[in-house]
């Protein structure tokens, strides 16, 4: 039987950009989530699933230390990107969040004009080359151009949501990361715009790695190429500690999990 935690491997599978390593996750005293050991390959989907306050969303913020930005949160272990150690001293936290991108559960546009929208972090990370450009092949690569090539004066929060949520991607891959976060990005979305965003997500992966948070277990089987179900257990002091159960390719934790817990949720036992 397959130990927890320890994923299949095949001669195909790529490198790893990301790998965490015995790592536990603590906002003040509490400890929420403990002892998570996994690796990102590039150039791959891979998606978080379980019930909620498992702690899915705090490790998804780990990867661009947004955690950093609350009081108190820290962590004990190591996390490294391209074998750097991305809570080193030496690591600068907004270079860091340049290459990993993160697009949120809600859509949340800047009140600038689409084009603006687009163009803004580009400007503030000095970028030299031409914005008409960049803008239009931003919005291309999510899929998103043709239907604004002719309001991008208007507001980022005139078109629809499921658009604002591709212009949210356009914002992010506009500089140039080499990992996309995306934390429930379908959540707030209608069936149609989730498609949309799902049939993105494939196209995007040629360029990019993502790591997605999500409560949609058939999104997970649609999209990702290996997932991580977390579960949580109640300790001593009353509260929840969460913690990684399996990690595999996804077909497997699907249709063949090795954990009693992992087969229970992806069956619809609990969660």
């Amino acid at each position: 039987m397959q130990s927890e935690q320890s994923p299949t491997t095949t001669a195909t599978e790529q490198k790893s950009i990301f790998r965490v390593e015995n790592t536990d996750y603590y906002y003040g005293s509490f400890k929420a989530v403990r002892g998570v050991n996994l690796e990102i390959p590039v150039n791959k989907i891979t998606a978080f699933i379980g019930p909620s306050g498992c702690g899915k969303s705090t490790v998804l913020r780990c990867f661009n230390r947004l955690n950093d930005l609350i009081a108190g949160a820290h962590i004990d272990g190591r996390i490294t990107f391209h074998g750097q150690d991305i809570y080193s001293k030496a690591v600068d936290p907004t270079e860091l969040r340049r290459r990993v991108g993160m697009v949120f559960q809600k859509p949340n546009p800047f009140p600038k004009s689409i084009y603006d929208n687009i163009a803004f972090g580009a400007r503030i990370n000095g970028y030299q080359g031409d914005m008409d450009e960049l803008v239009e092949r931003s919005l291309r690569g999510a899929a998103l151009w043709d239907e604004v090539k002719d309001k991008l004066k208007e507001s980022g929060l005139s078109i629809s949501g499921g658009q604002q949520q591709r212009l949210c991607i356009a914002r992010a891959i506009a500089i140039a990361p080499e990992v996309i976060l995306m934390d429930e990005p379908c959540s707030a979305l209608d069936p149609i715009s989730t498609l949309k965003i799902e049939e993105l997500m494939h196209q995007l992966k040629e360029n990019y790695t993502i790591i997605i948070v999500t409560h949609n277990m058939q999104q997970a089987t649609r999209v990702s190429d290996r997932t991580a179900f977390y579960n949580a257990e109640a300790t001593d002091s009353g509260s929840k500690v969460g913690y990684l159960v399996e990690y595999d390719v996804t077909e497997n934790i699907f249709k063949n999990p090795q954990n009693e817990a992992t087969r229970d949720y992806v069956s619809g036992r609990f969660g």
